[in-house]
């Protein structure tokens, strides 16, 4: 692979919504919401400006996992329908990023995550020289190594590496499964065990490495409160580390190396934003900043 390749994945329904609910209130004159396309296509822009990515990949949800929802058919039950305001947006966005000439991606049945570490690790295997995440589930931290980094969907500097990864949850991200095995993720509403909290995780994986020598060692635990814990919640733990642990062989019809971006179809993204109202970006494409 030539050197200077750079791989951006975008998680593009959490930025939808991120975008959604920061632009409160914008809409066309004849009444149609706007808000969430417009801060999708500014946060877009400020990510491939700041990283300069060679190869660009918008990843979208597709729905639960049949297997995830077997293993635990309340996954993410906790979760509101997506607003009607905003899955109006949904065909608007893909048509932007049509324009745009930037590849989407949309695996009926599949999550966005498994999606990106699909990408993510055809990828790494082929030596692309970066691979940056942007997106803030803390799943997507078991794919951090030398060459995967997350960084913040607002275009921001700050780049999450190993180091981050430990600084911010005790565990590296090769344990990243196992701690939330264990400490569950309220966001997909995977229950965790009963009484371990993420500091008390954190030490006992410092402690024992991974959950399956932790399991295999149960004796070795001073805490009986702990030890009992553990115990009973076995299952659940097997459960939690296949609900977590993210997919990296969904069939997303693209190759990373195809996600090259196209020279953007000028004319109808011009269309499209003046059709939308969105003024000062069809101002900013009818008047090119000079270089």
């Amino acid at each position: 692979m030539a050197a200077g390749t750079t791989l951006l994945l975008v998680d593009g329904t959490a930025l939808l919504y991120r975008s959604f609910y920061a632009i409160r209130s914008l809409s066309t004159r004849a009444g149609q919401p706007t808000n969430a396309v417009f801060g999708f296509v500014k946060l877009l822009g400020q990510l491939q400006r700041r990283w300069t990515p060679t190869h660009v990949a918008v990843a979208f949800d597709g729905g639960s996992p049949a297997a995830r929802l077997e293993r635990l058919p309340e996954y993410k039950a906790n979760r509101k329908p997506m607003p009607d305001a905003l899955r109006a947006q949904l065909p608007l966005t893909e048509t932007f990023l049509d324009c745009a000439g930037l590849p989407r991606v949309r695996v009926a049945g599949e999550e966005a995550d498994d999606v990106i570490a699909t990408l993510a690790i055809q990828a790494r295997r082929d030596a692309a020289d970066r691979i940056l995440i942007a997106a803030h589930d803390k799943d997507l931290f078991q794919l951090v190594d030398d060459v995967v980094r997350i960084v913040p969907q607002t275009g921001g500097d700050a780049v999450m590496g190993a180091a981050e990864v430990i600084e911010k949850t005790g565990v590296t991200p090769a344990q990243i499964v196992d701690w939330l095995a264990l400490v569950g993720d309220s966001s997909d509403n995977i229950p965790g065990v009963p009484g371990i909290g993420a500091k008390t995780a954190s030490a006992l994986l410092a402690e024992f490495g991974g959950l399956d020598v932790l399991l295999a060692g149960t004796e070795r635990i001073q805490s009986a409160r702990i030890r009992s814990a553990l115990l009973a919640a076995r299952d659940i733990l097997v459960r939690n580390r296949g609900l977590i642990s993210l997919r990296t062989d969904v069939n997303c019809g693209l190759r990373w190396q195809a996600a090259v971006p196209r020279p953007p179809r000028t004319t109808e993204l011009l269309a499209f934003y003046e059709a939308l109202e969105f003024e000062s970006l069809a101002r900013e494409l009818r008047e090119p900043r000079l270089c």
